[in-house]
């Protein structure tokens, strides 16, 4: 991994030339009509996209990550199509770390010998990401594991590359909205950061969401979904060893799995959303087709609970408001309930439109008669992408920062659903665990 002092070097030129580059049109605009400025800011945003993906792909940590971020947020950003599409090749992949770093890394924390801890090693990874490195071993009693270890050294660099990335993307202007605001969004994107540097934490929401599908109360178990079980003597907070999940990447399976089974995973994985968010308040909040794996027959295997977003059951219960209002066509709840939950600051009626067109849009899905993800009649992305300019502009709309993972894991779920066309009544699920949640926050 570079030095720190490479890092801040490599981020603070970028930062440089984009903010230069913003400078230059800004300037330049003062002597153009409104058409020319448009034109002259859309050819920025290519240019320093380009310019990001260039710089950021080849680093790991942090700058990688909040790179995805934007990439992910790009359609609410006011960027044109060209600088989003770039964006977009920004993944969470790098170029992998050497096997004797790994052994040294895994013999530091494991104390002891590579041969003596497990049977076999893989010395080729299954992947390199931004923030570790994961490998297939066996234990010494025969059972199939995966290892991911943290890349030596990456918990140094969150600080200075968060602080790089922010200041860059304020002096272009790419977080178009107040300092106060930006601020708490920055916050929670560094403390989730912080959550996935820790390997014990993952652990345990490992542990978490295991339970709840396997041992929970009857509306929380789903023999359709599995989650890895952790070997506890084989992990520390820089190295996780977990049980091997068989099964098929999203790409192969949709091309390959019958109809019947790709309905079954589809709304497995919406239904299993629907639960993390209503009933349990703990969202797998890193929704990418990486982090899936699917059976022959339809089964579903999530990866990857490094970063979970977990929830105050009286502000999910507000959100649930606002959903179940929306779903029922009352608009003046829907609009008032955003008020608690700190995307509304006051009335006002552009302001109050805006939201309700947003909360219908999003609420589409769940009509009566049930919805097919990614069929015909599926124009969510796109109305919520036409509405994003004015939403931005309003000043009396502001994203908490609540929302920030929990937009990014609906999006990011609604984007595998529809590559399996699944089809439910989605309104009665949303009901009956949006009502549920409401219940649980009058007893809390």
């Amino acid at each position: 991994m570079a030095s720190k002092f490479s890092r801040l070097a490599q981020l603070g030129s970028l930062s440089t030339r984009v903010g230069g580059s913003y400078l230059t049109q800004r300037i330049s605009g003062i002597f153009q009509d409104e058409e020319g400025r448009k034109k002259s800011l859309d050819k920025a945003h290519v240019e320093n996209a380009e310019r990001i993906v260039t710089n950021l792909g080849s680093l790991k940590g942090a700058a990688m990550k909040v790179g995805q971020a934007v990439a992910q947020v790009a359609d609410g950003l006011n960027m044109p199509p060209e600088a989003r599409a770039m964006l977009g090749r920004l993944h969470d992949k790098a170029e992998p770390v050497p096997f004797i770093d790994i052994r040294r890394r895994v013999e530091k924390e494991l104390g002891g010998d590579l041969g003596s801890l497990f049977k076999t090693f893989d010395e080729e990874p299954v992947g390199t990401a931004s923030l570790g490195q994961a490998h297939g071993a066996v234990l010494p009693d025969g059972t199939q594991v995966v290892v991911k270890v943290l890349h030596d050294g990456i918990e140094d660099s969150v600080g200075s590359d968060m602080s790089a990335l922010k200041t860059m993307l304020l002096a272009g202007r790419v977080l178009q909205r107040d300092r106060a605001e930006v601020d708490e969004i920055w916050a929670e994107i560094t403390a989730r950061l912080q959550e996935e540097l820790d390997y014990r934490q993952e652990a345990a929401n490992l542990q978490f969401f295991r339970r709840l599908l396997t041992q929970g109360r009857p509306e929380d178990r789903d023999p359709d979904v599995t989650i890895p079980f952790v070997h506890e003597g084989w992990s520390t907070g820089k190295v996780l060893t977990m049980e091997r999940i068989a099964g098929r990447p999203l790409s192969v399976f949709a091309a390959t799995a019958s109809t019947a089974a790709k309905q079954r995973a589809g709304v497995t994985l919406g239904r299993t959303f629907l639960k993390m968010e209503y009933l349990w308040r703990a969202v797998h909040a890193d929704p990418h087709p990486g982090n899936y794996l699917f059976t022959p027959e339809g089964k579903v295997g999530i990866l990857d609970f490094g970063c979970v977003r977990r929830y105050d059951v009286k502000w999910m219960a507000s959100y649930a408001k606002v959903g179940l209002a929306a779903v029922q066509g009352d608009r003046e709840t829907c609009v008032s309930e955003c008020i608690p939950l700190g995307c509304l600051t006051e009335r006002h009626p552009e302001a109050d439109e805006l939201l309700w067109k947003l909360c219908s849009s999003i609420g589409e899905a769940f009509r009566p008669g049930g919805f097919t993800m990614g069929g015909p009649d599926d124009h969510v992305q796109d109305e919520v992408t036409r509405m994003m300019p004015a939403i931005i502009a309003q000043h009396r709309l502001k994203a908490p920062r609540e929302l920030v993972y929990l937009h990014r894991a609906l999006g990011g779920t609604h984007q595998l659903m529809k590559a399996l066309k699944a089809h439910t009544d989605w309104r009665s699920l949303f009901l009956a665990y949006g009502a549920q949640c409401i219940r649980d926050s009058e007893r809390a």
